[in-house]
């Protein structure tokens, strides 16, 4: 049967295909728009599978938070090379993504590729453009934060974003200072109280076999592990950090620089580098 240009653009602007892709799944599905569109995903579905063993190590990094600043996401799409993230298309669709997590806030990754945008869910469109491109496409990373106060600061490379929480409302300025040391510096946690207990053991772990390397008094292992975890703690923590801007102040007396009570409560980073 023939195949109008008009049905081919119809259908392009339904699913985002090529035009090719759209031609082909007309001739298929005999003009049968239903199940042109079925054959498009199952394409995107079956590239998925065939691609599902490697690794997406480029991609979109986006933190985004709400318009009363008390709500924020952090996803990253992922794909396989550099030049497909940096399309038009790739960039639209974390962009979409993003925005859709911002406004439903999903429980997690798998809710979030649940969620229904237009006449597909976030998963089949995904997939979409894993066929169009023949890369595989994954969310590589998703999460939510609220508090008073939550500032985003995205890299202008797209490989790396952050999301922080205050406890109160802070100028602009600061908080994004600080959301830009969470970037650059990838502190473990807020402070050595919330550090994780299995990372402080893998610091003291490792601070016990350099003494004992180093031939250090038995009585003195465990003073000398303790004191390269409290370092640990100074170089890893958000609060105890060098401040990016002044390495003569700790990010905490920078925040009560600004306000005496300014705190960090809580926050998120990734990055496509790490």
């Amino acid at each position: 049967m023939e195949i109008k240009a008009s049905d081919v653009a119809k259908l392009r602007q339904m699913t985002g295909s090529g035009m090719m892709d759209c031609k082909n799944a007309l001739v298929e599905a005999n003009g049968d728009f239903n199940r042109a569109q079925e054959i498009i995903r199952e394409k995107g579905k079956l590239v998925a599978s065939k691609r599902a063993d490697r690794e997406t190590k480029e991609g979109a990094a986006i933190a985004k938070i709400s318009a009363d600043a008390t709500k924020g996401i952090l996803i990253c799409l992922g794909c396989e090379t550099d030049f497909v993230s940096k399309t038009e298309e790739f960039q639209a669709l974390a962009k979409k993504i993003a925005d859709a997590a911002l406004a439903n806030l999903p429980a997690d990754t798998e809710a979030l590729l649940n969620l229904k945008l237009d006449s597909a869910t976030v998963a089949e469109l995904i997939s979409q453009q894993t066929g169009k491109t023949g890369e595989k496409h994954q969310v590589a990373y998703y999460d939510k934060l609220e508090g008073a106060q939550l500032t985003p600061y995205n890299h202008m490379n797209g490989k790396v974003s952050s999301l922080v929480a205050f406890g109160k409302s802070l100028p602009l300025e600061a908080a994004k200072d600080v959301a830009m040391q969470v970037a650059a510096m990838n502190p473990v946690s807020v402070s050595k109280d919330d550090c994780p207990k299995e990372v402080q053991e893998k610091e003291l772990q490792i601070g016990r076999e350099q003494a004992k390397l180093d031939g250090k008094p038995e009585a003195m292992i465990e003073r000398i592990a303790q004191g390269k975890l409290n370092r640990f703690f100074k170089d890893s923590t958000l609060l105890a950090q060098d401040f990016i801007k002044d390495a003569k102040i700790s990010v905490e007396a920078y925040l009560k620089s600004v306000d005496k009570d300014a705190t960090v409560t809580a926050f998120r980073r990734f990055s496509l580098n790490d």
